[in-house]
């Protein structure tokens, strides 16, 4: 499935600092007693255990049973809605989130579509719907979609393919501990 290919994108990409919830969304932690006294905060690393799904509460996403997904909290590996409401928690904490789309890929920029010529685009993919992979200017990989195919030309969207949806996140702090200094 093309989206797993956005698996640690789906929280670690775009401008990923209390543990509120986003846009007064309700949220709900549980603490379990005893954890660690250790809480996330700038710099530790953390790992989650995590389900994320969109509006039609269908499951994108979930790391549950599997490899944790492991982060600097701080360094903006996370999309910021998700970064902020992990604050504080501590080993054990679960937490239901909600990050609105500003705090998370943002809203659709309509100037994130762009035309070219169907000679720029694989034949294969000049139908509506085709997913492409670039290479951006600072050499990530992009997922494009076509949105539109006239005579002469496709329309693409460089949009994040979540810009504009709500996240609903259900996550677990699996560990937290001092992240590993950088390499020289």
């Amino acid at each position: 499935m093309m989206v797993r290919r956005y698996s640690r994108m789906a929280l670690c990409v775009v401008a990923l600092v209390a543990g509120v919830s986003m846009a007064g969304a309700p949220v709900q932690a549980e603490t379990h007693k005893g954890a660690s006294t250790q809480v996330v905060s700038k710099g530790k690393q953390v790992s989650l255990e995590y389900t994320l799904k969109l509006d039609d509460k269908n499951v994108l996403e979930t790391n549950v049973g599997r490899e944790p997904m492991t982060y600097t909290h701080g360094a903006q590996e996370i999309v910021p809605g998700l970064e902020k409401a992990l604050e504080g928690l501590a080993v054990g904490d679960k937490k239901h989130v909600t990050v609105k789309p500003a705090d998370g890929y943002g809203e659709v920029d309509p100037k994130a579509f762009q035309e070219v010529k169907k000679s720029q685009v694989p034949e294969k993919a000049w139908k509506v719907g085709a997913e492409l992979e670039a290479k951006g200017p600072d050499g990530q990989s992009m997922l494009l979609r076509v949105t539109e195919v006239k005579a002469d030309s496709v329309v693409l969207d460089f949009n994040h393919p979540l810009a504009g949806k709500t996240l609903y996140f259900d996550v677990k702090v699996l560990e937290i501990r001092a992240a590993a200094p950088p390499s020289k």
